[in-house]
């Protein structure tokens, strides 16, 4: 019972990272990027198959050295998700991932320096059709932007960034994406306002540096739940100084807040009270680690009393309204006779979850037959 989300998308351009679109009519993605040493390849791979495990749609990867760029390539060929490259200033580093198949470069055409060089790039990425991604940030803004403008402002990313466009507008390339990222909420939603208006490409979100778990994690969802909710942003990723596979989740649980995109079960939980009638909080711990595993997207509701369990029983695919000793226990929207067991409550509730999704998931696949 995911309502459908009442966002209208900002009108972008898709491209194509790898098998993946982005912008366009496509589904928001999420990213992460990897924090191995590149050059360690059997750690990368690793970590990268466990940030797709949690339903990434794409991964960075940081090449800062031709030694990175030979172990890209192995990499490359031991993993099936698109990956991007995140390069900066050497163009030679760009070329040969190119030659090894990247599925986008993270690289500022302005950076490269001379023109040849930029052109040598953009080529290699119109013959092989890899887009580019452009990335201002906050922290890093041009010496004489700084001086014009005093101060980091969303004024100032966004003449960056139109730099790097106008270089490639010169040279006829249009398959690429922006991002203007900064550590400040404000400047961030400010900035990209501002270019959404600019440009037709894809944007690609972020509060770069946003923190650790918890902090990064608000600071986040503050900021791409704020443009997010207008309807701006095509791909996403959360930056948090924690496990990449984190990121993901939280990306995710930003898109499901909103509407936007389901994956895994929505929760809807009480904070508890003196009415509850079992450990709400325990209970909630042990099924979210539980249930981890699970991609059918899905509400439950797991509410401790009577006061507020009914109704939001009736409006999930699942839900508990706790009750003394046993409670209500509803499946879409309907109370069944069977009344749950408050002392094993996560283990009965485990049970009809995964039910429900395996009988979800085969009605899904007969679907597609008859289609």
């Amino acid at each position: 019972m995911l309502k459908e989300s009442p966002i209208k998308r900002r009108v972008s351009r898709k491209i194509y990272v790898g098998d993946v679109p982005v912008g366009g009519d496509a589904p928001i993605s999420v990213q992460s990027m990897t924090n191995t040493r590149t050059t360690d390849v059997d750690a990368t791979v690793a970590q990268i198959e466990a940030i797709q495990a949690a339903g990434a749609d794409i991964v960075r990867v940081s090449v800062p050295t031709m030694d990175a760029a030979e172990a890209f390539k192995l990499i490359k060929q031991r993993v099936s998700i698109p990956l991007v490259a995140d390069i900066h200033f050497d163009y030679r580093i760009a070329l040969k991932v190119a030659e090894y198949g990247v599925d986008c470069l993270r690289i500022n055409p302005g950076n490269i320096g001379k023109e040849e060089r930029i052109r040598s790039v953009v080529d290699a990425a119109k013959d092989k059709g890899i887009p580019i991604r452009i990335g201002v940030n906050g922290g890093s803004l041009e010496r004489d932007l700084q001086e014009k403008y005093g101060e980091p402002v969303p004024a100032a990313l966004v003449e960056s960034a139109m730099r790097h466009v106008d270089i490639l507008d010169r040279l006829n390339f249009q398959d690429f994406k922006v991002s203007v990222k900064a550590s400040d909420v404000f400047l961030a939603v400010g900035a990209y306002r501002l270019l959404a208006q600019q440009i037709e490409q894809p944007l690609h979100l972020g509060i770069t540096e946003a923190g650790g778990a918890r902090a990064g994690s608000v600071k986040s969802a503050v900021g791409l739940g704020m443009l997010l909710a207008e309807g701006i942003g095509d791909t996403l990723r959360i930056s948090l100084a924690a496990d990449p596979v984190e990121e993901v989740k939280v990306g995710f649980d930003i898109l499901k807040s909103l509407g936007i995109r389901a994956r895994g079960i929505n929760f809807i939980a009480c904070p508890s009270c003196s009415r509850q009638e079992f450990d709400v909080v325990s209970t909630m711990n042990q099924l979210e680690e539980r249930l981890e595993d699970i991609v059918t997207p899905m509400t439950v509701s797991v509410i401790g009393c009577v006061v507020n369990g009914p109704g939001e029983a009736l409006i999930s695919d699942m839900g508990v309204a706790g009750a003394n000793r046993k409670s209500g226990f509803y499946i879409n929207g309907q109370r069944q006779k069977e009344r749950l067991d408050n002392e094993n409550l996560v283990e009965q509730l485990e049970t009809h979850i995964r039910s429900y999704v395996a009988e979800s998931e085969a009605q899904r696949i007969d679907v597609k037959v008859v289609e």
